[in-house]
């Protein structure tokens, strides 16, 4: 067959991988797994390849980066055959349609307008035109559109965008830190009553406020976690390391020698 030889070309590029697609969603000759996914069970796969590529992004891994633009890759191509299916679009369709959003929100490279802005600009205009497009699909409240199925703490950061964009917003970030501390202790009190709901809902807030400060600090609120997250296993591994050193396992130490242990791994960190 004519597919099978596709199917084995090694520079069969996008038709290649869209045939492999094709043949593993058969009903009758595909794979079962495949053949059983819907939008819901694909969705989370779709979030988790990204963020594999921002952390091949945030390692320097570039020799890994190949092989998670291909999982995201796959994953528009998953969703997309899945649509074909059910008569809804197809591939080229979703291709299409970014070009053709590219170049309406690109004027200044595309068309007639100058490209001689500035990149601050350029993302006003951008602004404005995705405002135009919310307008035109009837989406006419400021926090219409920011997607629910975004991560909490990028859509938090989104949320307060769109609302700062009409003036709901702290003008100081030093009123934001006066709002971290209410929280906190709105969380102290929730805590100390035993109420687990109420006390999940002030956590929340207080997560949210935080959000609100990186965004007035000009800090990525996800970028900021992910290098928490990498310090602190870096550090975790010093202490893992020092315990394996004197013959010891974490579970055979106390809090008090791993503490010990996590400062003498930051001075470490902070020698020149």
């Amino acid at each position: 067959m004519p597919e099978d030889s596709l199917i084995t070309d090694p520079n069969g590029g996008m038709p290649r991988l869209r045939e492999i697609m094709r043949r593993l969603r058969n009903p009758q000759t595909g794979c079962p797994w495949d053949i059983e996914q819907t939008f819901a069970t694909i969705a989370p796969y779709t979030i988790e390849e990204a963020y594999e590529v921002a952390d091949a992004i945030e390692r320097e891994a570039w020799d890994e980066l190949k092989g998670e633009l291909g999982d995201l890759l796959f994953q528009s191509v998953f969703h997309s055959q899945m649509a074909e299916e059910a008569g809804m679009f197809t591939f080229e369709d979703v291709a299409d349609t970014m070009s053709d959003k590219m170049v309406a929100r690109h004027p200044h490279v595309f068309g007639d307008e100058s490209n001689a802005k500035s990149a601050q600009q350029q993302t006003i205009d951008w602004e404005q035109t995705k405002a135009a497009e919310r307008a035109a699909k009837a989406q006419t409240g400021a926090l219409d559109g920011v997607a629910v199925g975004l991560p909490a703490l990028l859509r938090a950061v989104k949320l307060q965008k769109r609302a700062a964009r009409v003036g709901f917003d702290w003008p100081e970030t030093e009123q934001v830190l006066d709002k971290i501390a209410e929280e906190c202790a709105e969380l102290r009190e929730a805590h100390a009553s035993g109420d687990k709901a109420h006390t999940e809902e002030e956590l929340g807030d207080l997560l949210f406020v935080m959000a609100n400060l990186a965004r007035h600090l000009g800090i990525d609120p996800e970028a900021a976690l992910r290098g928490a997250n990498a310090k602190f296993t870096r550090r975790f591994k010093g202490i893992e390391n020092a315990l394996k050193a004197a013959g010891k396992r974490p579970e055979e130490s106390d809090l008090a020698e791993m503490d010990a242990l996590w400062d003498a791994e930051k001075r470490r960190e902070r020698q020149p």
